[in-house]
């Protein structure tokens, strides 16, 4: 089984419920989990999968949490060629902006040299009032990607 690590981009709480919600299902099948909700680059490893839960605020910003992370990885621009990594965009598609930070963190890594497992997920809140539930159908196929 494999170690993942559910990094949140959280503003109002949303992206934290997908991510502790999702960890607990991926417990139940036997991977390792850690949620952090404060992510430091010089914290975190890159031989475990990093799953990225993301919400977009203002006009298409990250959030307060997730802001000092980003910056790192603009300004170190590490080699991330090892790492594996998947991401759930959380927005409002009554925005121009939607699901902008979710989108642009994934870009980030590609460009860094990360591979992404499977598709992104962006969940529009406006159909979702519950994302979880649609994460929560995109695991049961993105789980095939993490064996290992």
């Amino acid at each position: 089984m494999s170690n993942i690590t559910l990094i949140t981009g959280s503003t109002l709480g949303g992206a934290e419920y997908v991510a502790d919600h999702l960890a607990e299902l991926l417990e139940q099948d036997g991977h390792g989990t850690e949620i952090i909700n404060q992510p430091d680059f010089a914290d975190l490893t890159t031989d475990t999968i990093w799953l990225i839960v993301c919400s977009t605020h203002g006009a298409g910003d990250f959030p307060d949490n997730i802001q000092p992370f980003i910056k790192q990885l603009n300004e170190q621009q590490p080699d991330l060629s090892s790492l594996r990594y998947g991401v759930i965009s959380l927005g409002d598609s009554s925005y121009d902006t939607f699901c902008a930070a979710g989108k642009a963190i994934d870009e980030q890594l590609q460009s860094l040299g990360a591979t992404r497992l499977g598709e992104r997920l962006d969940i529009d809140v406006s159909l979702h009032s519950v994302p979880e539930d649609p994460a929560e159908s995109w695991l049961l196929s993105w789980k095939k990607h993490i064996c290992g």
